[in-house]
């Protein structure tokens, strides 16, 4: 093999490799998550209610899932071996979602999906986010206006726990644990975005009001965000650091193991027949 060719083969472990199409949709739908998420600061009062945003952020999110993974499909991306690894990783978060529920800021999700995304890539690690939140959503009764918003920060997690710099032994559990502890504050960043324009009276300082300059409507959400949930990230970000330091070696040794014996990305060459040997052909002669 060449060393260009080399160059251009994917890395090892990769379930989902971000090809050309996979890439373009899943820009797309980190955009769209943004989009979501910020809209009080880039979309004019009055054009994006509550009552309609929730259901369809859902509809053209599913879409966009689905999308990623026809796409990679098309382009022989992804397999039945990865959608296996995929459903399994969503089912283990999903039971292992209802283990913290949230408590004090505890969330058990986050850990796998980091690690997850770390090494089988950022295109798994998205899909994985939205698929393991959708399944514990169903298997705990938490389906709700905020159910996209948590898929999409969860997608944010996974994705970019993927895209992370290389490094190996001690010094990557601590990039991966310092991540995971950023993360915490991360998604809820993100989800308190999800209500804070309708959930605090106009006549507070902490609250949205449409029109407002940018730099005055952001001071507001920052002052709101940690005001009200700043104690409830901080436990998440240390439950994700200790869980990623904790269990984080073993996990990636599995994850790892099984990404090498799933072999995601061995070609595959197809080849003629063996001819037949001269005894078989003198046994079918007349």
């Amino acid at each position: 093999m060449s060393a260009a060719a080399a160059g251009r083969r994917p890395r090892r472990g990769t379930a989902i490799r971000l090809h050309a199409a996979a890439a373009v949709t899943i820009a797309l739908a980190a955009f769209i998550g943004l989009v979501a998420f910020f809209w009080p600061f880039v979309v004019a009062p009055g054009h994006f209610g509550s009552s309609y945003a929730p259901p369809l952020i859902f509809g053209v999110l599913l879409v966009l899932v689905l999308a990623v993974v026809f796409a990679q499909i098309a382009d022989g991306g992804i397999d039945a071996k990865a959608l296996a690894m995929l459903g399994v990783l969503s089912a283990v978060n999903a039971a292992l979602r209802p283990l913290g529920a949230g408590t004090a800021g505890i969330e058990t999700v986050f850990f796998v999906l980091v690690l997850a995304g770390r090494v089988f890539g950022p295109g798994f690690g998205f899909t994985l986010g939205c698929t393991s939140l959708f399944a514990s959503a169903l298997l705990t009764g938490g389906v709700g206006p905020w159910m996209p918003y948590q898929m999409f920060g969860c997608a944010f997690v996974g994705m970019l726990g993927g895209l992370l710099p290389r490094a190996r032994g001690k010094a990557e559990i601590l990039l991966l644990a310092l991540y995971g502890s950023a993360s915490g504050y991360l998604f809820g960043f993100l989800l308190n975005l999800s209500f804070w324009p309708f959930s605090t009276d106009p006549g507070s300082s902490l609250a949205y009001l449409p029109g407002l300059p940018f730099t005055e409507q952001w001071h507001r959400y920052l002052a709101f965000d940690a005001a009200t949930s700043l104690g409830w990230d901080t436990g998440r970000a240390v439950t994700n650091f200790v869980a990623i330091v904790v269990a984080g070696p073993a996990a990636l040794t599995t994850f790892r193991r099984a990404a090498r014996r799933a072999n995601f990305t061995a070609p595959i060459r197809f080849a003629p027949a063996p001819p037949e040997t001269g005894t078989a052909a003198e046994d079918t002669a007349p």
